[in-house]
């Protein structure tokens, strides 16, 4: 079709085929890009869920043939299993005491890391590098600080007439002492980072403003720096409870989950089911009930953030 000059013009319905082809070759070659994460996903995380699921509705030991049992494995941890409940609830003591100490020390030390002082870098370093030690080998180090016989902090209290209990060898201190080593690792880590990005992102006009007011610094840190901060506390949180709630290398390495089972956490207990009792229907079972418990803590915290949490934009 020409137009009054001449010049060949594209029909309605040919620009609509060049249009839907062109959309099709960007969506092909978007999903081209995606394929790698894709496939990885399919293969190392969708399946593996998929087949879990399966599994756990099954009795299965590798030996004998996989057996249907329907929701047996699920009565009997709340029913049959005596170290459900109490794993469980030495995992949301873990995590209860953790969370709150591990923010209130990250955001702490990441307000002293902000301040214009010579020499930041390097204290920010100093501070992170015990979160890039492995935690088996922070394991091994605290056994032998922790160490109720030739162990650093026993002998610096003995110094002082003070006689040191068992810790991790201690029923009681068992879980305090790997509270103490979590916070070691964790106080200047990730959550550190990013109190530090989010302190760096609250406007300076604000503390201006305060101290025009006359507000001192507590009164700015609790009327500008929180409410600012709230979006950031409330991703450290959901991050830190749900990596609370997944203790398991530390009590695995350092205790086995003694003495006398004080520090047998949840994620130990799935452990154990499956690759020492080999029970590995009953374990997918488990593992199934502790991901329906970390999404109902983690929707819980999203459904009710807004009561307390800040959106400059909102």
């Amino acid at each position: 079709m020409k137009d009054d000059y001449g010049i060949q013009q594209a029909l309605p319905a040919q620009g609509t085929r060049l249009a839907f082809t062109k959309r099709r070759r960007q969506t092909v070659i978007a999903y081209l890009y995606l394929s790698p994460f894709l496939i990885g996903f399919i293969l190392f995380i969708g399946g593996p869920m998929v087949a879990s699921l399966i599994l756990s509705f099954t009795k299965f030991d590798i030996v004998k043939p996989m057996q249907y049992i329907g929701l047996t494995n699920y009565f009997t941890a709340f029913r049959g299993d005596k170290l459900f409940w109490t794993s469980l609830g030495r995992t949301f003591y873990y995590a209860g005491a953790m969370v709150p100490l591990s923010l209130a020390g990250s955001l702490s030390l990441a307000i002293l890391l902000n301040q214009r002082v010579h020499g930041t870098s390097v204290f920010r370093t100093c501070f992170f590098l015990p979160h890039l030690t492995p935690i088996v080998a922070s394991a091994i180090l605290w056994m032998w600080i922790l160490h109720p016989e030739v162990g650093l902090v026993n002998y610096l209290l003995s110094l002082v007439g003070i006689k040191g209990p068992a810790w991790l060898g201690s029923k009681e201190w068992a879980i305090p002492s790997m509270i103490l080593i979590g916070l070691w690792m964790g106080v200047g880590g990730n959550a550190m980072i990013i109190f530090l990005a989010g302190l760096q992102g609250v406007p300076q006009e604000l503390y201006e403003a305060a101290e025009m007011d006359g507000a001192n610094s507590w009164a700015r840190f609790r009327h500008v720096t929180f409410p600012m901060l709230t979006p950031t506390v409330l991703f450290n949180f959901i991050l830190g409870v749900i990596g609370a709630l997944r203790v398991f290398a530390l009590a695995f390495v350092s205790t086995q989950g003694g003495p006398a089972r004080a520090t047998w956490f949840f994620a130990l207990h799935i452990y154990m089911n499956a690759f020492k009792y080999f029970n590995f229907g009953y374990a997918a079972a488990l593992a199934w009930i502790f991901f329906a418990v970390i999404f109902i803590f983690t929707y819980l915290q999203l459904r009710y953030s807004g009561r307390w949490v800040y959106y400059a934009g909102g």
